[in-house]
């Protein structure tokens, strides 16, 4: 593809393009721009990992020790809600979202993204959805923790509770409407010569969540709903004391909740393959079975949620039923994870931050994948239901996977969206820190929950003293962690050493452009031209790996 560096309108219908930098007052506007909409969810979903991990050191301060000598219970129990709350749906969502704007027009060779209002409405849905949850704790804090399964949701206060539901309802429907915008921008709007087979595989994960989005989501807004009616007007949907029944929230809830894991891992799984690939100067390995495991996934993820509910009063034929489904989708699971390993292999490795970061997620989900494993097992779920087990699990898999693959995702695509590049050595720091804190803390938490001690309380029995110390002593280590990289990525953006368009050498459409891109990304739209060794066909021992992805490049425009 042919790149200059000033931009020009190359026929009637190509309007001229304005420059390659945004006004820094563009960002606090309602711009339809999919790059400025991308980091807006970027910079919103940092800010709110800034209050999620506050609100957890602080539990973790008060379970240093087993009396609840910092906080009373009924404060703990609104911390624990409002932190799950926003880890998932103010943090790991909208950063998945945040990646997905700014990178898949870029990716297909698109201008933008194909309703780029409609992008920008979904966006400014996040705020107030942000300020409705943190604002419930000032009020009348929500205590149900972030499933916020009745009768106890109906009983812990009316106020706090039903505002927590509109934030909910808000930013569910945000997450829909992305959604849809991912699904039509990727369907409709590549360039003509990219098939869906030469795809970069990040596109492959956004069709995947897109699809368990607009499936999914839905059911938990209804389940709101129907719980607000219960909560607000006295109905009994799911109030047993109406003669409504509450397991039938919790199918409705874990119809979504249980998809919503790979709503936040599969973009991640999308970017790691972009990731690994261009720092092990290699081509991603099985480009087709990573790609064709991303919709394996989804259809999967739909049909195992009720495992989550194994001592609800599940019939055994279908405990057996949901324990089969959960472990056979740890197959398509473990195809990325060899892919990606497969990739390392013989490959050129580079040890950025962003590989590193890499590394991480693959080290700390195959841990979280193991433990899932084994939950999926009737037996042995039942004996460790409610125990911290299933929290080092639920960890290993949102905090190793999530948390790593947006850090890894941040320092790679850096240079593209400020133009500037990243400081390495505060990068690995940040590493080491994450990587340290991060098995310091959730390690010990199996352990304890195989010795019985219970999640979501404030005090415990002293013998489990010593394990929640060291997981204190983690969680401040995470912290600590947290200032390098806000320092580096503050610094870097605005004194960084000046990114050429493609520092790493990558081979996807978003960098052969600018850094950052011009406004409507390309002067010309690319053109993809396939053979031999194209992007898509993964890597042949016989030719040396450096020489086989110099010929996986796009063509000169036409």
């Amino acid at each position: 593809m042919t790149i200059t560096s000033e931009p020009k309108a190359s026929s009637p219908d190509m309007p001229m393009l304005l420059g390659n930098e945004r006004k820094w007052t563009d960002y606090f506007t309602f711009c339809t721009d999919h790059k400025v909409i991308g980091i807006q969810y970027l910079v919103t979903a940092f800010f709110f990992y800034l209050i999620g991990g506050a609100l957890a050191t602080a539990m973790r301060t008060e379970l240093a020790t087993p009396a609840p000598d910092i906080v009373t219970p009924d404060v703990y129990n609104g911390m624990l809600t409002l932190h799950g709350t926003v880890m998932l749906f103010l943090w790991i969502v909208p950063a998945g979202a945040g990646l997905a704007n700014y990178l898949i027009p870029l990716m297909i060779g698109a201008r933008d993204m194909a309703f780029p209002r409609l992008n920008a409405i979904a966006f400014w849905m996040i705020p107030p959805s942000g300020i409705l949850l943190i604002s419930s704790f000032f009020y009348e804090p929500p205590q149900a923790g972030w499933t916020s399964y009745p009768p106890l949701s109906l009983t812990t206060g009316m106020l706090g509770e039903g505002i927590w539901i509109l934030s909910i309802l808000l930013g569910g429907t945000a997450s829909i409407l992305g959604g849809l915008n991912f699904l039509v921008t990727i369907l409709k709007m590549r360039i003509p010569s990219m098939p869906l087979t030469k795809m970069p595989l990040f596109c492959w994960a956004m069709i995947a969540t897109s699809l368990l989005i607009l499936i999914s989501t839905p059911v938990l807004a209804g389940a709101l709903i129907l719980l607000a009616f219960d909560l607000i007007a006295g109905t009994a949907f799911f109030n047993p004391t109406g003669g409504g029944n509450p397991v039938v929230y919790q199918h409705m809830f874990w119809f979504y909740s249980h998809p919503a894991v790979y709503i936040f891992v599969l973009p991640l799984f999308g970017a790691i393959s972009e990731v690994v690939s261009v720092h092990a100067r290699k081509p991603i390995f099985g480009y087709r079975a990573i790609a064709y495991s991303s919709i394996v996934i989804s259809f999967l993820g739909l049909i195992v949620w009720a495992h989550h509910m194994f001592t609800s009063g599940t019939p055994p034929w279908l405990r057996m039923f949901f324990m089969i489904t959960t472990m056979v989708i740890a197959v398509p699971t473990g195809i990325k994870v060899f892919g990606w390993v497969a990739t390392l292999w013989r490959g050129k490795i580079a040890f950025t931050s962003a590989m590193l970061f890499a590394l991480g997620f693959i080290s700390l989900f195959l841990i979280g994948g193991i433990s899932g494993v084994m939950l999926a097992a009737v037996p042995f779920d039942i004996h460790v239901h409610d125990t911290y087990f299933v929290v080092a699990h639920f960890h290993y898999v949102l905090f190793g996977a999530s948390v790593f693959g947006i850090f890894m995702a941040v320092y790679h695509w850096f240079p593209k969206m400020t133009g500037r590049m990243m400081n390495e050595f505060w990068g690995k720091v940040h590493f080491a820190l994450s990587f340290v804190g991060m098995n310091l803390t959730f390690m010990p938490m199996h352990e304890l929950g195989l010795r019985g001690m219970n999640r979501r309380i404030a005090l415990y029995d002293p013998q489990f003293t010593d394990l929640n110390v060291i997981a204190t002593i983690g969680a401040y280590v995470m912290a600590v962690s947290t200032i390098p990289f806000l320092i580096n990525a503050v610094w870097s953006w605005r004194y960084g050493e000046k990114a050429p368009a493609n520092p790493w050498r990558a081979l996807t459409l978003e960098w052969q452009t600018l850094s950052p891109p011009h406004i409507e990304n390309f002067e010309e739209l690319p053109e993809l031209i396939t053979g031999p060794y194209d992007y898509g066909l993964g890597y042949t021992a016989e030719r040396d790996p450096e020489e086989l992805y110099a010929h996986a490049v796009p063509a000169p425009a036409s």
